[in-house]
């Protein structure tokens, strides 16, 4: 028992490391379902590309180019972050934007359509096989808690939780106060009546894709450096869990997005660590559909009203 507290601590860590990643994937798929009510399935994608261009930059950095770690991490990003925006203005612009006025099972086909090709697109330029990413950020943090076993927080998933913190407070900023985000709400709430108010809807849609995009490639760099491995795979499935983040915390709720990534990544932690790993996706998506059974807009989101 003199163990249990500990153990509990690590684990609640590495949850919240990885709840972080879902919750800036989840940010992509709510802001989209917000201001247009469909569902970006390429979305995993983007966050896949993010961490190969990641890896990209890092490769032609080299990392025995003797410049400072910092340096080079922000220099991943800040390249990831620049593709995936064009990738995310593309997507929109080909996937979306020529079926919007069609049914929403078109607009479905079409991103599904665009995912695999997105996949396939990264397998036929940099292979299908798994590939390593160099360790950046070594050594840990270790908070002894008067037991045998002492508490271990590496440097990199750190580095996650804060990035993360820092981005979402600036987000919910940018939203609240800015010329765009106030748009940004406009539109959630009634495009048409926007559009008819002189806001370019156009513009604020391609927006959204692009903000969506960007959250994505930070966590796919930031991703790729704390587990050392990528393959053009790897987004579909944290894509799903990230649209479950989203419905689990209320798809439209920016908020909900990021209690549903916390939770989800917390769910799965626990239930690798004290049942089993073969468990932790049954764990996970128990959770969304006990959810959806006795709160069906999600933790934080509202009912829809049907405007008449």
């Amino acid at each position: 028992m003199s163990d249990l507290i500990p153990q509990l601590t690590q684990q609640f860590f590495n949850g919240l490391s990885l709840g972080a990643i879902y919750a800036l994937i989840a940010i992509g798929y709510t802001m989209v379902y917000g201001i247009i009510g469909m569902i970006n399935f390429a979305h995993g994608e983007i966050y896949m590309i993010g961490a190969y261009v990641g890896l990209v930059t890092l490769t032609a950095i080299g990392t025995g180019s003797g410049l400072p770690v910092p340096f080079i991490i922000a220099a991943m990003l800040l390249v990831a972050i620049v593709v995936t925006g064009i990738y995310g203005f593309s997507v929109e612009r080909v996937a979306y934007r020529p079926v919007r006025g069609s049914p929403r099972l078109v607009a479905l086909i079409s991103a599904i359509g665009m995912s695999i090709f997105l996949q396939n697109w990264v397998a036929l330029g940099q292979g299908a096989r798994d590939m390593a990413v160099p360790s950046l950020v070594s050594g840990a943090v270790q908070f002894h808690m008067g037991s045998d076993f002492d508490v271990t927080v590496p440097y990199s998933r750190i580095m996650i939780i804060v990035v993360t913190v820092v981005l979402m407070i600036g987000l919910t900023l940018f939203i609240k106060y800015s010329r765009m985000g106030r748009a940004s709400r406009a539109c959630s709430q009634d495009m048409h009546m926007a559009n008819l108010l002189g806001i370019d809807t156009n513009r604020v849609i391609s927006f959204t894709f692009v903000m969506g995009a960007i959250l994505a490639a930070v966590g796919g760099v930031l991703i790729a450096i704390t587990i050392g491995k990528l393959n053009p795979f790897i987004g579909f499935l944290a894509g799903i869990k990230a649209f479950t983040a989203a419905v689990l915390g209320g798809i439209g709720s920016i908020p909900g997005a990021m209690l549903g990534g916390v939770l989800l990544g917390l769910a799965e932690t626990f239930a690798a660590a004290y049942i089993s790993s073969q468990y932790k996706d049954i764990v996970a998506f128990s959770l969304l559909v006990l959810i959806l059974l006795f709160r069906p807009t999600g933790l934080l989101g509202k009912p829809e009203v049907e405007k008449v």
